[in-house]
């Protein structure tokens, strides 16, 4: 397959526009840095460093092997995933894609990468919340996280192949799902993969609560529990995760939760994760499961909910009478304003110090 330098197909196109040359790309990259909205500034940041003569691209870390940090990923990986992706998806050269994630982000990275290395033809815009009802479009392909989709479900029919990540995709945002064409794909991934190395069908005939592997990539688990990547073209050695999972086989897994969350309540382990997702129907604030210290259990599962404390508790009977009897939270808590990550996830840890602070 033909490419010019620096790996990039010559079908590729960024909005519309046709680059020759590396050169002509770099000088697109440079208007951009200098000109552009926040989102274009990003990109045109990191197509400068694409196209420079390093090996490797600086990235933060989100925390899924361990503390946030800054490492280096090697071009050569992210090309590899590029073209994992495209192979397992089957969507080759000449391809729509739509580029709705902040550039800043290694998802939004991985997008451009995808579409230089596979010859697609990238539609960048700002990353906001209901971007693909903006467009009258159609994609091939595209990425979103679940706080898009459920912005866009109306308009998911311009898509083709979805991918979703960034945070845990709701069992409603799934219900919804379900009456789309769209093919939607819960993605598992971090940083140091280069985002996904699996993915589950979220809908249709095919839908899973399985993830399958790319290709080339394999699992294991660690004496924890936890997941151990094998993945020989994009990281060079084992990555230990902190995900706890029930291993299926050497390509495919359950995700359960995190080790870093699981809570030990009268020598049961109870992933709060998955107690989560079973209150989600029936909880309107945002929440989570936590747990606090008990004499007699060790740790007792409690719930914490963002909301007003002026505001009259709800009831929620109905929804602790679906769990199981260790699975019921014994107390509530409510929290004015949770604290998120700049990707929308939730901090655990701060919430429980605002609870621990004031209770």
């Amino acid at each position: 397959m033909k490419r010019t330098s620096h790996h990039i197909h010559p079908a590729f196109t960024l909005n519309g526009l046709h680059f020759e040359t590396a050169e002509e790309l770099h000088g697109f990259a440079k208007q951009l840095k200098a000109d552009g909205d926040e989102h274009e500034v990003s990109m045109g940041k990191f197509l400068i460093r694409w196209l420079d003569d390093n090996d490797t691209i600086p990235v933060r870390t989100s925390g899924s092997t361990g503390k946030p940090k800054k490492i280096a990923l090697s071009k050569s990986s992210m090309i590899n995933s590029a073209m994992a992706t495209g192979t397992f998806f089957k969507v080759g050269e000449h391809a729509s894609a739509l580029l709705c994630l902040h550039p800043k982000f290694i998802a939004g990275k991985m997008m451009i990468v995808r579409a230089m290395v596979m010859g697609w033809q990238l539609h960048v815009v700002a990353p906001e919340k209901d971007a693909l009802t903006q467009y009258d479009n159609d994609y091939d392909f595209a990425a979103m996280v679940p706080y898009q989709v459920n912005h866009s479900i109306k308009d998911l029919g311009k898509v083709k192949k979805l991918i979703i990540g960034g945070g845990p995709v709701s069992n409603e945002l799934e219900a919804k799902l379900q009456k789309v064409d769209t093919e939607a794909f819960a993605t598992y991934g971090m940083t140091e993969t280069c985002t996904h190395i699996a993915v589950r069908r979220l809908n249709g005939p095919a839908r899973s609560n399985t993830y399958s592997a790319m290709p080339d990539v394999k699992f294991d688990v660690d004496k924890r529990g936890c997941l151990r990547i094998e993945a020989p073209k994009i990281v060079d050695k084992v990555l230990k995760t902190n995900d706890i999972v029930d291993l299926q086989s050497k390509t495919s897994f359950r995700w359960l939760g995190r080790y870093d969350n699981v809570i030990n309540s009268g020598g049961i382990k109870i992933y709060p994760e998955s107690v989560e997702q079973q209150l989600q129907a029936y909880i309107s604030y945002p929440f989570i499961i936590a747990s606090e210290k008990d004499e007699a259990l060790g740790e007792r599962l409690i719930l914490v909910l963002e909301k007003n404390s002026d505001e009259q508790l709800p009831n929620y009977t109905e929804a602790f009478s679906k769990l199981a009897p260790y699975e019921k939270p014994k107390r509530i808590y409510t929290v004015s304003k949770f604290a998120y990550t700049k990707t929308g996830k939730v901090k655990r840890r701060h919430i429980m110090e605002v609870v621990r602070k004031y209770r």
